[in-house]
């Protein structure tokens, strides 16, 4: 089979080898005639799976199982936009609104409390990272989207020991794309769907002294993450098939090592973002400040957002390079490419070749 070049947003691109794994693992599960898909969660097999995959995350990001807890649990990100005011937001939060999850975020929080907007970058139609504002050490916690998809833009730093308020971070779409020091963030969550593995489940990472900081939690019990720790990440059957994918990715993470991962990301990404910037002008990127910019999603336009030109580059990537997914989030049009992990260096090469060749064309 001839593979696309797929710059899909999410879900996305997964290594072959994860891949691979995954299809002989949905037939024959080593050796045991049964699929993946059809062992019981509690058999001493799929329980030898789960706790891997937990100890493999705990282990990329340099964290002790004494301190965190890892949950593998259903909803996607948007369940968690609203579990974690419901299990933290006691008298107020501080959130940074950065594009559509963050503003998702903010919105389910305030259903529940004192949820306050002290930064955003809305005013620019969040094409920057906020760099002026004030967190207030007396909120319950602080919460941040570390890359927003839709608009192109991540976090380039971590917060450092100023910010003296719990941390809790979106990493949906960026998690393990970078080296991070994972022990400033209270509690990490992420839609698998991006970096880390298939749609069908979303990974927290849970700093336990924090989770006794949650408020008296009467129901509904699936919305509690202590019950979901106490449980082992088991409290109904978990989404099987995906955790198992995620621990393939973790594994194929923990052969390259992050830091060389990280390397390649960036070289991906300078490699397209020159290309852009040195199109005098003929393509044009929504996020000008090169610090704020994404390694996972470049966001770009042609001459300023010409929709019959734009329309035409996806048309032609497709039918002459079997390219995938270069049509911007429909909230904000333009051109995307998504270059996560998985995504190989020859085919962001072979697209800016293909960005050339189209400019010379159409300019």
């Amino acid at each position: 089979m001839s593979r696309a070049f797929n710059f899909s947003a999410g879900p996305a691109v997964l290594p072959l080898e994860v891949l691979e794994a995954t299809r002989q693992a949905v037939f024959d599960f080593n050796g045991l005639g049964m699929s993946i898909m059809e062992m019981s969660h509690r058999s001493k097999e799929y329980d030898a799976v789960i706790k891997e995959t937990q100890a493999d995350c705990l282990k990329i990001m340099g964290l002790s199982a004494d301190e965190y807890a890892v949950l593998f649990l259903g909803g996607g990100a948007h369940m968690q936009f609203y579990t974690v005011p419901f299990n933290f937001l006691r008298t107020k939060a501080n959130y940074i609104n950065t594009g559509v999850w963050a503003t998702g975020a903010l919105k389910e929080a305030k259903k529940l409390g004192n949820a306050t907007e002290i930064a955003s970058s809305k005013d620019a139609n969040f094409n920057y990272i906020p760099k002026e504002y004030k967190v207030d050490d007396d909120a319950d916690y602080l919460h941040i989207t570390t890359n927003n998809t839709i608009y192109g833009t991540a976090w380039a730093t971590d917060f450092d020991e100023n910010v003296k308020i719990p941390v809790v971070a979106d990493m949906s779409s960026d998690m393990f794309a970078v080296k991070r020091d994972y022990s400033r963030y209270d509690l990490i969550y992420a839609g698998a769907q991006k970096n880390i593995g298939p749609a069908g489940v979303t990974m927290v990472v849970i700093r336990k002294s924090f989770v006794e900081k949650r408020r008296d939690i009467v129901y509904p019990k699936m919305l509690d993450y202590k019950m979901h720790i106490e449980k082992e990440s088991m409290l109904n059957t978990p989404p099987c098939l995906p955790i198992y994918v995620v621990g393939q990715t973790f594994k194929w993470i923990l052969k390259n090592g992050l830091e060389n991962i990280e390397a390649n990301n960036r070289k991906k990404a300078a490699i397209l973002y020159d290309c852009i910037d040195g199109s005098n002008g003929f393509y044009t990127p929504t996020v000008s400040n090169k610090e704020d910019r994404s390694l996972m999603n470049v966001t770009f336009q042609i001459k300023g957002g010409n929709d019959d030109l734009e329309n035409k580059f996806v048309k032609e990537a497709r039918a002459r390079h079997n390219m995938a997914n270069l049509k911007g989030h429909r909230d904000v049009g333009g051109l995307r490419a998504s270059i996560y992990n998985a995504c190989l260096n020859e085919w962001v090469e072979a697209l800016t070749k293909f960005m050339e060749e189209f400019r010379k064309e159409n300019i």
